[in-house]
Order: structure tokens, then sequence, then C-alpha cells
């Protein structure tokens, strides 16, 4: 069962800015990345579940959180069915991120009060996922859009949250971008946890991308 409600994320979601992406089988390696997004700063992780026996990975990885990680939200993301939701809800997860936007997915999230976030590339996609009781919308792939279309669909509906995901990188000028057309959060995955930063397991690197990160992103928040 979530510990924390839709309302809950969508708070520290807009009040950090940054949700990383991870996903790798490796579950103690999975501890270390966890715990060095932690020390960096970040009270988000999207696990990404995309691997055979993902779900087993995520189990032992929230309960890790829930013990040794006070206030780490653990959610997971590349969820394509209400089954999936359903499963991992009952493992934890305190918010569900889709690639797609998905009607039963909605459902049996807002039962629950769990966020969840679909992937949504039109404004007709977006206003039925607001219709459905999204908080945050997922911007996916974000490369495709830019940061020129959330402007433009902030002008007519200033209330719509997004994160984008794909197309965001660490560096200044790309958060700026983002954040000067009004995103709410931005999601970072292989941009912040490099291969590089898994191969050599430098966690002290990652912790420092995620402290510097988040600096840049307060910065342009204010």
């Amino acid at each position: 069962m979530a510990k924390y409600t839709r309302i809950e994320v969508a708070n520290v979601m807009k009040e950090t800015g940054m949700v990383p992406l991870f996903y790798h089988e490796d579950i103690e390696l999975g501890k270390k990345v966890l715990r060095a997004c932690y020390d960096g700063g970040a009270r988000l992780m999207e696990f990404t579940a995309r691997g055979d026996f993902a779900y087993e990975v995520f189990l032992t990885l929230n309960k890790f959180a829930l013990k040794e990680l006070p206030g780490m939200i653990m959610g997971v993301g590349s969820i394509t069915d209400a089954g999936a939701a359903s499963m991992f809800m009952q493992m934890g997860a305190n918010f569900i991120v889709t690639p797609s936007l998905r009607e039963d997915i909605a459902i049996v999230c807002n039962r629950r009060k769990v966020l969840w976030s679909p992937g949504c590339g039109s404004l007709t996609e977006i206003n039925k996922a607001e219709e459905l009781g999204c908080e945050i919308v997922k911007l996916f792939p974000g490369s495709t859009y830019g940061p020129g279309f959330v402007k433009a669909i902030k002008g007519p509906q200033p209330w719509t949250s997004v994160m984008p995901t794909g197309g965001v990188s660490t560096e200044t000028s790309n958060l700026k971008g983002w954040f000067d057309a009004g995103v709410t959060c931005v999601g970072l995955g292989s941009q912040l946890i490099s291969k590089e930063i898994l191969a050599n397991q430098d966690f002290t690197a990652l912790e420092n991308t995620v402290k510097e990160t988040l600096a840049k992103i307060k910065e342009l928040k204010n």
C-alpha cells in the first residue's frame, strides 16, 4: 500500500522539480544508486520496470527505502496496463508512470488515491488525462516536443502541470529552457544516472551530480 497520497507526491514533485529514473536488475547496485540519489537530495525515484522479474527488484528496493531512507518516495514507470499498476501498488508504489494515456490505469490508481502520470503528446490527450484526475502530465518523449510545446499549452491552460521525460539533461541551458517554459518538474534517466557512473560504480559522482542538478533547478524555479 502506498505511504504517500497523490497530493503529497505531487507536492514533492513540485518542490524538488526532479524525478530520477532508474532500472537495473542488480538489487545491490540499485540500493547504492538509491542512497546516492537520496544523499544528493532527491526524494523521488521512478523505477522503470522494464526487465524480467522487475517486480522482485522493486519490492526489495522499496523495502530498503522505507527502512533506510526516510522520506524517499518510490514509484514505478513503464507501466502499460491496470494489472501491472495494481501489482506494484500492492508492493507500495507511491506513484505510477505510463508511456501512454490509459484509462484503465487511471481508474485503479484513483481508487487508491495514488498519483499516476500518463505519457501524453497532444493537448487532447492532456485534457483527457486531466478529466480523469491526473495531477501531473508526463510529456513523452520530451525531445520530440521541446519547451516550446509546453509554453504553448500553458497559455490557454495555465493550470496544467507538466513533467517532460526524454530530451532532458543536467545542463543548465537545457533545464532553463524547460523551467522557463513552465514545467512543474523533469524526469531524468541516463542523463543523470549514466552508464559510466554505473560501470565505474562512482556513487560519489552520482551524489554530487544529483546535488548540483537540484541546486540548478531550485535557482531556475525562484
